[in-house]
């Protein structure tokens, strides 16, 4: 289950690469496209950091400036890799709260598979609100990211 699980967040990865080319290379800064893409790395480091049972640096709706976007989604990408590389159980439940204190249960491979599902979700917003904007969103589907590996 690992390879899987690490192909999807390797998809994951390549997809907000893209996106951040849209807001550094394209010049792409709606505030609310900013807005969603901090969201989208604030929740993946919150996730890890519930698996890993640590305290998050960063809260939900954080605001990061576009620069630093690479930087965080390099730093996500890693820590998810050394989580399944040390992780022997991917099927290991473990309790968290949410961030409205909440308790829950969850297996590590159900959230990581919900990461990757949470950030296409946003991604897909950010599309709509790139070409909103007169802008070329980019193409981030997992099967044309699958197109390009094989």
């Amino acid at each position: 289950m690992s390879a899987f699980i690490k192909d999807f967040l390797e998809y994951n990865q390549q997809a907000n690469l893209q996106f951040i080319r849209s807001f550094q290379v394209d010049g792409f800064a709606d505030e609310r496209g900013i807005k969603l893409f901090s969201h989208i790395l604030n929740a993946h480091h919150i996730w890890l950091s519930r698996v890993r049972d640590v305290s998050a640096t960063f809260g939900v709706w954080d605001i990061h400036i576009a620069n630093s976007f690479t930087q965080l989604n390099k730093q996500n990408f890693t820590d998810s890799i050394q989580l399944l590389n040390e992780e022997p159980d991917l099927s290991r439940i473990i309790s968290y709260n949410n961030t409205k204190g909440a308790s829950f249960k969850n297996s590590i491979q159900d959230i990581l598979l919900h990461v990757v599902n949470h950030s296409s979700y946003h991604r897909g917003q950010i599309a709509s609100i790139i070409r909103e904007k007169g802008f070329t969103a980019p193409v981030s589907d997992y099967i044309y990211y699958k197109r390009d590996t094989l």
